[in-house]
């Protein structure tokens, strides 16, 4: 079987299959298409495949979105509070990533991003390959809903070593004292709560840097000791959802 999906917002359709040869064959063509797995298909190959659908029947509007924006290379939208928008990174995002980091305040307390321009680039790439396609969250884009212009970088990861997924967050100098990280960063919470199923987050926040330890603690994180991932002391907090 195969099934063609469209949508207005689109720019072409969708489409799913059980067959490998329809697969290989609509792939060819540079369209959009999904493997559908089921007991009667489960040793046929689908070569390239982002992603399968199983349960045909519990796919939604929001899912075939989420599969075409991916398959074409769009980011996926995360969330919005009053007065932010919350999407995956893209590419396009980095220059403003670098007008950012450029405050010295900004790294005071975290890595700086790479000197090279195009390591950055190809960073990103591979972070969007890898990471959102893998978990299906990370570090997003923070983008204010009136200029629509990129003003920090905030999300959930998971950092080696540790059992929890941690919160992280970074807001550009003209967006601070806004109370923009705090309205972000309760909403990202809710959405690890909510979406993602979680139910503890840590953060990690180097000693001196008081204006994030001020923030975890209205946030809802509690001290839970101290910790040196890669050799740097960190106070190590923790919430629950």
């Amino acid at each position: 079987m195969w099934k063609k999906i469209e949508d207005p917002s689109w720019d072409q359709p969708l489409y799913i299959t059980d067959q490998a040869q329809v697969y290989e064959a609509l792939q060819r063509q540079g369209c959009y298409v999904l493997p559908y797995l089921h007991e009667n298909n489960r040793g046929e190959s689908f070569p390239g495949a982002l992603y399968a659908v199983e349960k045909l029947e519990e796919m939604d509007e929001e899912s075939f979105d989420l599969a075409y924006r991916r398959l074409a290379g769009l980011p996926w939208n995360i969330l919005t509070t009053g007065r932010c928008t919350v999407r995956e990174t893209t590419v396009e995002d980095v220059d403003s990533f670098y007008r950012i980091y450029a405050e010295p305040s900004i790294t005071e307390y975290m890595e700086n991003l790479f000197a090279d321009r195009d390591e950055e680039v190809a960073y990103i790439k591979d972070y969007i390959e890898k990471v959102y396609t893998f978990y299906g969250y990370g570090m997003w884009t923070v983008l204010e809903k009136k200029s629509g212009e990129v003003i920090g970088r905030a999300g959930i990861t998971w950092r080696e070593g540790y059992d929890l997924p941690e919160l992280g967050f970074v807001f550009g100098v003209p967006w601070q004292r806004r109370g923009y990280a705090y309205e972000v960063c309760g909403a990202i919470l809710a959405y690890a709560r909510d979406e993602l199923m979680m139910e503890r987050v840590q953060a990690l926040v180097r000693p001196g840097n008081e204006r994030s330890l001020r923030l975890c603690e209205k946030l809802g994180f509690v001290p839970a000791g101290e910790t040196a991932p890669d050799g740097e002391r960190h106070v190590l907090l923790v919430r629950e959802l």
